[in-house]
């Protein structure tokens, strides 16, 4: 990427987190970048690129940042402990307003805009990485387990973004850590599960 480029995409994706996709036209994203408008279309194309680079560009930032919190983690329920302590470091200087692919979804729901296979495959790729890690903690019900964890991950994240109550998400992680509990001694857990 040349650096007129990258100064149009980091433009691009301070412009959309803060006052969201439809609000930001390519006129403000190429003079906060300093660059014309030419140049823009000539690295990007179109607008809606744009929203797919900076998308799949927060999704690798994001993937990168946890990667060493799973690698630092001691052991299974340590390492789905360790997704939660990864968002809560994460949200605070880069998620203040929420999970980035939740805003966008809010104003790209067409399943046919390029940016809408970045968002949902995001959280496709969350969903997995729940599952497999919920696998090695109680194989018979993974597949449970994981959505349940997704489910109190992206409610953590929406009530961050919505400053809902304080620490959302390390309430959500202390939810997952007795959840945890309950999915490794199988005779704590409810009839019917």
């Amino acid at each position: 990427m040349t650096p007129a480029a990258r100064r149009v995409l980091e433009a691009a994706a301070r412009l959309f987190y803060e006052r969201g996709i439809h609000a930001v036209g390519v006129d403000l994203i190429a003079a906060e970048a300093g660059v014309t408008k030419k140049t823009l279309y000539d690295r990007f194309g179109s607008k809606e690129q744009i929203v797919v680079e900076y998308l799949a560009d927060r999704d690798e930032r994001w993937r990168a940042f946890l990667a060493p919190y799973l690698d630092a983690a001691p052991g299974p329920a340590a390492r789905v402990l360790a997704v939660f302590d990864a968002s809560r470091a994460w949200a605070v200087p880069y998620s203040p307003k929420g999970c980035s692919m939740v805003n966008a979804h809010a104003e790209i729901s067409d399943p046919t805009h390029p940016a809408y296979a970045i968002i949902t495959a995001q959280k496709r790729w969350m969903l997995g990485l729940f599952t497999d890690l919920a696998a090695d903690i109680a194989p018979d019900a993974a597949g449970h387990l994981g959505r349940t964890l997704m489910l109190l991950h992206e409610g953590a994240l929406v009530a961050h973004g919505l400053n809902t109550f304080a620490d959302p998400i390390r309430h959500a992680r202390e939810q997952a850590r007795a959840l945890l509990a309950g999915a490794e001694d199988p005779g704590a857990r409810p009839a019917g599960e």
